[in-house]
């Protein structure tokens, strides 16, 4: 039975909250609701009429009356106060009396014939901004490094005013960790300094409901050390505060407030907790706070006044406990433990009472759950009469917070007061059961078309009303089966959800309202529509001043949505500048300036969703000359520069440059010194003697180079003897007998003093002489004459000036003039290695005959003539050239079976010296003769020849009889020309064969056999490409082989080719001529 009775209620509960989220359309019947009142504490102005709200909604309209301090008002009776129409609201002309006549508790109520509402409690009061007292204060003086607490007490006013301290020019005095204001609006000085002296100490008190100000008297402070105090104590002994004789030293902190090592606090929950611990000490004491048993609120809890305070918002019970404030400075350290308890006015739990609408014979609760600490009592009331003294109604049941409704009948309408009180504090509620018999409808208007974005959320509505409550069921489209599935989402109060809208929840929806006594349905429509984004965002720039720049907004949007796109600058809106242009997908910003720098904003919105994208303009130029030049630190060869950086205009300075201009040497003409980091403002700069400098500063930053700085002032170094000597010393002849030593000179600043000049030293290497010295003027060459042909010298070049010699220079090395060599290379020979390659040797010239440079050596052959008779003589002269300190050669390309003459120079930087004796070598005859005579003396190739002799005579016989079927044609024999000596080919319209020259031009056949004319040759292993020397024309492949003409001058050309014998033509060569042919 319990079991039953417990399933029942946890019924009636549900039943009762679905019926809570009812409203009832005014055009039924129903009991008043309280829907505006004033404020439980109504602080009123007293210049203005009091208005005291009251409105209510019911059908029929409700009536109102009201009581003053627990009596009915009679409104009717007071001349000065109205009420609105439709409404319980009172309006108080306090033209003709006095506001505080009308202070007092009010409470309205509503009524109708179902039933009657009442307010709260509404107390009015008066608000208050008394004046402060006329009083003298007395000056007031302290020794320095005391504690001084200056009060304030303003007059009680209502609401409390705002305390704060200002000087006589309306300016705020300054506060810090040492001085500062209490919560109470005292100010407070851990230890006065000689500054905190002043005439014009003010407080001031601003009472916000009345919107004045009140200031008390100016206080006077003169802060005095112990002697100041002892001299000044006659003059204000009469009228004067004195707070200490002794002579203060530094002290350990001590607490001001609060007192004693501990205190107590309570707050009531939801209000704002504020402790605070102000110290004296010296030094300065610092306060931090601990939460003893936990840890403190991170979101509502604040510091202020210099951590003085503490402040904790919206105070819950977990913040009741200890706090502990610590002041501290280097003597020690206090603690003060503050106790905090917190209680609580009523709250309510779970909300107010809901009303009720039931139909007969339904069952319904009213709760009032509420808590605070303490624990509230709960009483009822109906239509504003104690419950217990109401009429008896057995369908109703009171249990503590709780009314039960069961089987209610038509009549049983009225309305129901909740009151849950405790000592600090009460909570007033109206609910109203209303027992009606309608019909379901639909309040949600008729044909709304829901619009969403895809993959967002989206509500339909489907609010109704009903007694008893209808049931909804949602249709989509043909109304084949209702919503169901993990798609939708039923609510109580017949909203559907669709949590992830997707382009085919689109179409028409349809929502059925059912109860016992009918039925209603609504139709609404929904459309999914495509995101807005942006799809090109605007992009970080670093732009230079003077320039331009564009952002681009590119936007993707639903075809049916017209997008707007607003631009902001900083969260605010652009500046009305006409540089600043904007289309429709971008903004461009001309000639930029440094004000134009900032984060711009690109927002597109439609009516459903809205996208933005951020980028910054960061506007960058050439920094601001450097300032300030400075030079410190003096010294003979040094300067410390300093310099104040300019504005780097976003962009950091990379460098600095440091020029100078030498105004003795150079006057006008700027030079690089030195550079530095773009962190350095410094630079210790080393100078050379005997110069003017002005130095000036260059700063460079992305952009580039600033303009130059202001130049420093003038700083003169003293001259010195040169620390330098000039380099590139070196020496040679421009004639056989002469020695030109040459150098680089030094320049102005590297001169380091008037008058300069260069001493010259020479002397032989190979003997040991003495230096020759001479003194130059500031030149750059001396010329030594009479000098022996082509011999090392040592040379010296000496920077001199009025002050001094340079360094010890270093010696350099050089030769005399050369004179061509005065000797031939000997035992000059040729070795023939085969046909056509020959390999030449010599000795090396000594070297002193060379008499200058070896540059190399140089062979000059020619072909005499070929061995073959009635050959003429070939007298071309080829040069080959061997650089460097060669003594052998190769000669390639030599004709076969032939006489050459050749003879070696050596050469150096002045020209060539004596040619050697004129030698001949004979190249090889070659491997064709050498097969030829194999072959020849063989019978079977007679025979073989005897044919083919006899072949050849029949198709001459053919051509023949050809030939003069078609004609006779002149045929002119041209044997005395024969300059090729390739055979000439047959020609094609006489069928002649070219004429066949067996001359010496034909090259040898491959594996021809080694020379047998005992002649010793060197292994193909031992050549290398320096052997073949150096001819102008002469090349060779990449496999080593010689191609081209051989270089050197023609002595002579031969000038025709006769035949190479005048022997018969032998059996190869006529082989040879018909495979030509064939």
């Amino acid at each position: 039975m319990e079991r039953r009775r417990m399933d029942a209620a946890l019924l009636v509960l549900f039943l009762g909250h679905l019926a809570g989220a009812l409203e009832v359309p005014l055009d039924l019947p129903q009991p008043p609701t309280i829907t505006h009142q004033s404020h439980k504490d109504y602080i009123i102005d007293p210049r203005e009429n009091i208005i005291i709200h009251c409105d209510a909604k019911g059908k029929p309209h409700p009536s109102f009356s009201w009581t003053r301090n627990g009596t009915h008002y009679d409104i009717e009776q007071d001349p000065n106060v109205t009420v609105k129409p439709h409404s319980g609201t009172l309006v108080i002309d306090i033209s003709r009396v006095k506001a505080e006549d009308y202070e007092g508790v009010y409470q309205c109520t509503a009524r109708n014939k179902h039933g009657a509402a009442v307010s709260n409690n509404i107390v009015v009061r008066q608000s208050r901004s008394p004046l402060w007292s006329k009083e003298k204060i007395k000056p007031i003086v302290v020794q320095e490094g005391v504690s001084l607490v200056l009060l304030c007490q303003p007059p009680a006013g209502l609401p409390p005013p705002i305390i704060f301290w200002m000087d006589n020019n309306f300016q705020r005095l300054p506060q810090s960790s040492r001085v500062s204001q209490s919560l109470s609006g005292d100010l407070y000085f851990s230890n006065v300094l000689r500054e905190d002296s002043r005439n014009d100490y003010i407080c001031y008190a601003r009472f916000p409901h009345t919107q004045t100000i009140q200031q008390k008297q100016p206080i006077t402070v003169k802060v005095l050390n112990l002697d100041a105090i002892n001299d000044t104590m006659a003059a204000f002994y009469n009228d004067t505060d004195l707070f200490s004789e002794d002579p203060v030293d530094e002290r350990r902190p001590t607490f001001l407030i609060p007192n004693g090592p501990s205190s107590s606090k309570m707050v009531l929950r939801g209000q704002v907790l504020e402790m605070e611990c102000i110290a004296e000490g010296l030094p300065t004491p610092n306060i931090s706070w601990t939460k003893v048993s936990g840890d403190f609120p991170a979101k509502r809890t604040s510091f202020l006044y210099y951590q003085k305070t503490l402040r904790i918002v919206d105070v819950s019970e977990s913040d009741a406990g200890e706090y502990r404030c610590m002041a501290k400075n280097r003597l020690g350290s206090v603690h003060h433990i503050i106790r905090v308890t917190v209680k609580a006015s009523p709250y309510w739990i779970s909300g107010s009472p809901r009303n009720l609408v039931l139909a007969p014979g339904e069952n319904g609760v009213l709760t009032c759950r509420a808590s605070g600490t303490p624990k509230p009592s709960i009483t009822w009331a109906m239509n504003g009469i104690p419950i217990e003294n109401s009429p008896k109604d057995l369908s109703r049941k009171v249990e503590d917070d709780t009314i039960i409704f069961t089987d209610v009948q038509t009549g049983s309408s009225a309305v129901y007061q909740c009151n849950v009180s405790n000592e600090y504090g009460y909570l007033l509620s109206n609910a109203f059961v209303n027992v009606l018999s309608e019909p379901p409808r639909v309040l949600t208007p008729p044909n709304i078309v829901y619009k969403v974005i895809k993959n967002h959320r989206v509500l339909m509505d489907c609010a109704s009303f009903g007694s008893p409550i209808p049931k909804i069921t949602w249709f989509k489209d043909s109304r084949s089966g209702t919503l169901d599935g993990d798609m939708y989402k039923m609510h109580d109060n017949g909203t559907v959800e669709i949590s992830v809208a997707q382009a085919r929840n689109s179409g028409k929806y349809t929502c059925v309202a059912r109860n016992i006594l009918g039925i209603f349905e609504n139709h609404v429509y929904l459309e999914v529509k495509e995101p807005t984004r942006i799809l090109k965002q605007p992009e970080y720039k670093v732009i230079q001043r003077g320039r331009s720049v564009v952002f681009e907004c590119k936007v993707k949007h639903d075809s049916s949505l017209v997008p707007t796109m607003n631009w902001l600058k900083d969260d605010g809106e652009l500046p009305d500048d006409e540089r600043l242009v904007l289309d429709s997908d971008s903004l461009t910003i001309t000639d930029v300036t440094e004000n134009d720098a900032g984060v711009y904003t690109c927002i597109v919105n439609t009516t459903l969703d809205h996208d933005s994208a951020s980028a910054e303009l960061t506007v960058i130029e050439r920094p601001d000359p450097p300032t300030d030049l400075e030079l410190t630190d003096q010294k003979k060869r040094s300067v410390q520069l300093t310099w104040t950086p300019g504005d780097e205009h976003n962009s950091p300075i990379q460098k600095f440059l440091i020029q100078y201009e030498d105004s003795l040497h150079h006057r006008g003409h700027w030079h690089n010194l030195t550079e530095v980091p773009g962190t350095k403002t410094t630079a210790h700069l080393k100078l050379s003697p005997y110069v003017h400098y002005i130095f000036r500063v260059l700063a460079l930053n992305a952009v580039g180079f600033s303009r130059p700085s202001l130049s420093s002032r003038m700083f003169k170094t003293d001259p010195a003897a040169p620390d330098e000597n000039p380099t590139g010393v070196q020496g040679h002849g421009t004639v056989n007998n002469n020695l030109v030593i040459s150098w680089k000179p030094l320049s102005g600043l590297q001169s380091n003093g008037p008058g300069l000049h260069y001493r010259v030293m020479w002397r032989q290497k190979s003997i040991d002489s003495e230096w020759t010295t001479v003194t130059v003027a500031n030149n750059s060459k001396f010329v030594v004459s009479e000098t022996p042909t082509f011999v090392p010298y040592e040379l010296k070049v000496q920077a001199v000036n009025d002050h001094g010699s340079g360094p010890e220079p270093a010696i350099s090395h050089g030769y005399s003039g050369e004179d061509l060599p005065s000797a031939a290379p000997k035992n000059v020979h040729a070795v023939v290695l085969n046909s056509t390659l020959a390999e030449v040797h010599w000795d090396a010239v000594p070297h002193e005959l060379i008499r200058g440079y070896l540059k190399g050596y140089k062979v000059y052959y020619w072909r005499e003539r070929s061995l073959h008779k009635h050959n003429p003589h070939h007298v071309e002269k080829q040069i080959l050239t061997f650089s460097g300190n060669h003594t052998h050669g190769m000669l390639p390309g030599l004709h076969p079976f032939s006489l050459y003459s050749f003879n070696v120079k050596v050469f150096n930087g002045k020209g060539e010296g004596p040619a050697s004796p004129t030698q001949q070598f004979e190249t090889h005859e070659g491997a064709v003769a050498s097969r030829q005579v194999d072959i020849a003396t063989q019978g079977w190739f007679i025979g073989l020849m005897c044919a083919i002799a006899l072949l050849i005579l029949i198709l001459l016989i053919i051509c023949f009889i050809q030939r003069n079927k078609g004609g006779k044609y002149p045929v002119k024999e041209k044997e005395d020309a024969h300059t090729d000596p390739e055979f000439q080919p047959m020609k094609d319209d006489d069928c002649t064969f070219g004429e066949y020259s067996d001359n010496e031009d034909h090259k040898p056949l491959k594996g021809s056999s080694t020379p047998s004319n005992g002649t010793v040759k060197r292994d193909d292993s031992d050549d290398s490409l320096v052997e073949y020397g150096e001819g102008e024309d002469g090349q060779f492949n990449e496999d080593g082989s010689f191609i081209g003409q051989y270089s050197g001058k023609s002595a002579s050309r031969e000038t025709a080719e006769g035949q190479e014998s005048s022997e018969a033509p032998s059996p190869i060569n006529a082989m040879n001529s018909l495979n030509s042919f064939v």
